[in-house]
């Protein structure tokens, strides 16, 4: 077993995690961007879609917070999704202003599209990767987003 490393070297070795990540994100996101003709929707209502798909219902705040995105900008993303004829409002029992996102079939069905073809191409990054890897990547991952989330929070002006 190995022996957690020192604050000053986690650092550095951390900075290298968020350094490799901002290239993956964005040829991802390059890759969706491009194929929305195919998908028909953007990046934004892809995101949308998939948090509804793992998650049920929500309501915007609740999928801006899970984002970590502005209410504004999901708010945006589903009127898209709503256009699209892929997300419907419906009632809220414990909000009377803040209604629920729901997928639609057509929602589910494009989302379940879209995933099938991520599913694919993910299949293709190949390299002999273990489970063990991407367990030990995704808790790596999450670690880092907890830890960063409580150190923004610590930071914030109070409201």
């Amino acid at each position: 077993m190995s022996t957690p490393l020192d604050p000053e070297e986690l650092a550095d070795r951390l900075a290298e995690v968020y350094v490799a990540i901002g290239p993956v994100y964005r040829t991802v996101a390059r890759i969706v961007e491009r194929s929305e003709p195919i998908m028909g929707m953007s990046t934004g209502v892809r995101n949308v879609l998939d948090q509804l798909r793992r998650g049920g219902d929500l309501t915007v705040p609740q999928l801006a917070s899970a984002q970590d995105l502005s209410r504004q900008f999901v708010q945006r993303m589903v009127d898209d999704a709503s256009a699209a004829g892929f997300v419907e409002r419906r009632r809220n029992p414990s909000h009377r202003r803040s209604f629920l996102v729901h997928l639609t079939a057509d929602g589910e069905a494009a989302i379940a599209a879209v995933a099938a073809r991520e599913h694919t191409l993910m299949g293709q990054v190949g390299g002999e990767l273990t489970g063990a890897e991407v367990d030990t990547t995704l808790r790596v991952l999450h670690h880092m987003q907890r830890a960063l989330v409580a150190i923004d929070d610590r930071a914030a002006p109070p409201r």
